[in-house]
């Protein structure tokens, strides 16, 4: 298509709207009648923001033109198809209708690069996370000026690590996805380390294609291979044992394609997001359920997480931690008390240390209360926020959506008691715990809070990772960008059990 693009694009009748500056000739006359041509061809609100911006002068001679196509043809780095952004100027007719399409093309993909394809508040009911800002028009003008508009569109998309190693994964992806398939694994019997198995040898060919340097022995389901096994299900969000049954089985038989656009989608949930997060902060992914506080721009800590079920989805917030409650109690949100609580009766209400207040079922504090030990209260109006929990054995769990939508953290006392120390408030943060009574430890610093679903990102190890779509917004996101729906969930959640 490019080609023909260019044939059409650089055309001798294009000249006419060359750049102006510097060696503009033409007569008065011949100004006007470009000037009002252009005005007529501009439709897009932006651009003719851009138009007025500059006085109407026409931009594109032929070297911009083709730089600014070969800039787009970056798109597919990005997850995105290029044609979507030059399909309006191959089928723009005329000089004047060209520069406008042409300027429409340069600012729709600045635009999909500097906010995202889709605005994810269309397809979330709650999105709070801190957006990106950009000046489009601006920016265009002065690279305009500066004759690099491919340094432009290039500095709009993010450029930390994490994205650019999703970005170099989806190339890779995308030029495994034209591979020829592999012969797919039958499904069976449970294959454990240590059996013998005709299907040994297509699944460490499967491993091979995936990245992982693994070699069959034989039928011999090895050691080495159940490794591989292990660290490919870590990855793919599955149970982590070595086992390879139907879930492990239908992962390895996915299509390249699937990582390819798994990874798309991620890199469009990282464009929705600022660019200049703050670096000391609480991010949490709800897709692989894990916590990382950063301090400096850097992992300081790192843990596993319960978050919500996929009826009880924990929200995308951005929001901040203002303090610590000790031995909280829990009020009962209205809907688990009537459809979970209320219904048991009196004698569940007295087992769980329970009582009803002016119609509110509350929880009194203690260490086998909902909350723990300890609440890390978060500012925003859907009472989300941290907690301790009673129910540690769900932390050994690889699949750990198992919440009403709170977010609930492993250690979460020793958590707590490393951002009391670096408040200077360690000490008041035990003396008031041992307490046994609610108390509240006040930061001064507010500690900014992002609940992220990303079903990709940059391991520990640098190497990049993937969750099952447990919520199904893998899909959702897809479905909006015109790629369709893969009809796919992620692992079942868990049933959610007392807590929020």
């Amino acid at each position: 298509m490019q080609s023909s693009l260019r044939a059409a694009l650089f055309c001798a009748v294009s000249l006419s709207l060359a750049a102006p500056a510097p060696g503009w000739t033409q007569a008065p006359m011949q100004m006007a009648q470009a000037d009002a041509g252009l005005r007529a061809a501009v439709t897009d609100p932006l651009a003719r923001s851009f138009y007025e911006r500059i006085g109407w002068r026409p931009i594109w001679s032929d070297d911009r033109a083709e730089a600014l196509i070969a800039a787009i043809g970056q798109a597919g780095r990005h997850g995105m198809d290029a044609s979507r952004f030059l399909q309006m100027v191959e089928n723009a007719g005329g000089p004047e209708a060209r520069e406008a399409a042409l300027t429409q093309a340069a600012l729709s993909y600045g635009h999909a690069l500097a906010f995202g394809m889709v605005d994810p508040t269309d397809l979330h009911e709650i999105y709070t996370l801190e957006r990106p800002t950009a000046d489009l028009v601006g920016g265009l003008a002065r690279a305009a000026q500066s004759g690099d508009v491919a340094g432009w569109l290039d500095s709009l998309a993010p450029a930390d690590a994490e994205y650019r190693a999703l970005s170099d994964a989806y190339v890779q992806a995308v030029g495994k996805a034209g591979a020829a398939p592999a012969k797919p694994i039958p499904t069976g019997k449970l294959l454990k380390p240590g059996d013998k198995d005709a299907r040994v040898p297509l699944v460490a060919a499967a491993l091979s294609a995936a990245g992982y340097s693994v070699a069959a022995e034989g039928n011999l389901y090895t050691p080495q291979l159940a490794e591989a096994v292990r660290s490919y299900q870590a990855e793919r969000g599955l149970g982590v044992d070595g086992v390879i049954g139907a879930g492990t089985i239908n992962a390895l038989n996915a299509k390249p394609g699937v990582h390819a656009r798994q990874l798309a989608l991620n890199l469009e949930r990282r464009r929705w997001l600022s660019r200049a997060p703050a670096t000391r902060r609480i991010d949490v992914n709800t897709a692989g359920a894990f916590l990382n506080y950063l301090r400096d721009g850097q992992v300081a800590h790192t843990t596993r997480v319960v978050v919500g079920k996929s009826d009880t989805s924990t929200p995308a917030l951005g929001t901040k931690m203002t303090r610590l409650v000790v031995n909280p109690p829990w009020y009962v949100p209205t809907s688990i008390a009537q459809k979970e609580i209320l219904p048991k009766g009196s004698a569940y209400l007295r087992r769980e240390n329970m009582y009803v207040e002016n119609g509110r079922v509350i929880q009194r504090p203690g260490p086998n209360a909902a909350l723990g030990e300890v609440k890390f209260d978060l500012d925003n109006p859907y009472a989300i926020y941290l907690h301790d929990t009673p129910s540690k054995a769900l932390f050994e769990r690889d699949e750990r959506h198992a919440s009403h939508g709170c977010v609930r953290v492993q250690d979460a006392l020793g958590f707590a008691r490393m951002l009391a120390e670096e408040e200077g408030k360690g000490a008041e943060f035990d003396d008031k715990l041992a307490t046994g009574k609610t108390a509240v430890v006040n930061f001064e610093r507010d500690i900014p809070v992002r609940l992220l679903y990303h079903t990709a990102w940059l391991g520990a190890d640098g190497q990049v990772a993937y969750a099952a779509d447990s919520y199904g917004w893998d899909d959702k996101l897809a479905q909006a960008l015109g790629m369709g729906g893969s009809g796919e969930r992620g692992s079942a959640t868990i049933a959610a059990d007392l807590g929020p």
